[in-house]
């Protein structure tokens, strides 16, 4: 994997939205036949344990629901609903006092969730594992009278906190072979990469979060990057490169 794929890798946090029809044979929320103005509401974010993420809602291509109207989300087991941050016009987000939903009111927009992306910040616990998919964050888009006229789920996943690099100290004169060490989520695998993408060493983080290894052959001399990949249960994560030297060349500046 070359630098750039890695630094694309590391900036996905993954708040994707898709809107489409239901599916043929489908039912909508209110437990009716689809009609041709339902649709399927979905988004997708992945959250480190004790971090906050957005999951975001596009608007639809209906007709004109008008004031009144609302798009609510109702948390997954085991998180919170922590903000509405939309600004724009025409709409205004609450969340409830329980943190397990949160709504956006159409209060003067002429044609509602039609051009807008509607946010919601979710909190995921600290003791969440990663790699696990939260249940039960649903979506439901209702006119003025509650009646509801799309419906659909959003993909939460626990995904994983970026590793830290503690050691080389950056900057450093080093030898060849130096002991490259950090803290990641405990358990997960470390792969420490140069600038290069060849893979320097490995390790896996114990259970008080630390990690080390040594260099398996020696580092070419001169200025160097090294990145620690940590991988657990199908998420992964990247940390800041830090800048090396080895021998005794002057540092890179």
């Amino acid at each position: 994997m070359n630098r750039s794929s890695r630094t694309a890798a590391a900036a996905l946090t993954a708040a994707g939205i898709l809107v489409g029809a239901w599916p043929a044979g489908g039912a909508s929320a209110a437990g009716r036949a689809p009609t041709a103005h339902d649709r399927v509401l979905w988004g997708a974010v992945t959250i480190p344990p004790g971090r906050d993420g957005a999951v975001e809602v596009a608007g639809l291509t209906v007709p004109a629901l008008g004031a009144g109207s609302t798009l609510t989300l109702t948390a997954p087991a085991g998180a919170r609903v922590t903000g509405v941050p939309l600004d724009a016009p025409g709409y205004r987000g609450t969340v409830a006092a329980d943190g397990r939903s949160a709504v956006y009111t159409a209060v003067s927009a002429e044609r509602p969730w039609r051009t807008d992306a509607f946010p919601f910040v979710l909190a995921v616990p600290a003791g969440a594992v990663p790699g696990t998919r939260l249940s039960g964050c649903v979506l439901r888009l209702a006119d003025a009278d509650g009646a509801a006229r799309a419906a659909g789920d959003c993909q939460v996943t626990v995904g994983l906190a970026e590793p830290a690099l503690t050691r080389p100290e950056s900057g450093v004169p080093l030898d060849a072979r130096p002991t490259v060490a950090g803290t990641a989520h405990s358990g997960a695998q470390i792969t420490v990469l140069d600038q290069d993408g060849h893979e320097v060493c490995t390790d896996t983080t114990g259970s008080d979060g630390g990690w080390s290894c040594v260099p398996g052959t020696a580092l070419p001399d001169g200025p160097n990057r090294l990145q620690a990949a940590a991988t657990l249960n199908g998420v992964g994560a990247w940390s800041e490169q830090i800048q090396i030297t080895v021998g005794d060349a002057a540092p890179a500046r």
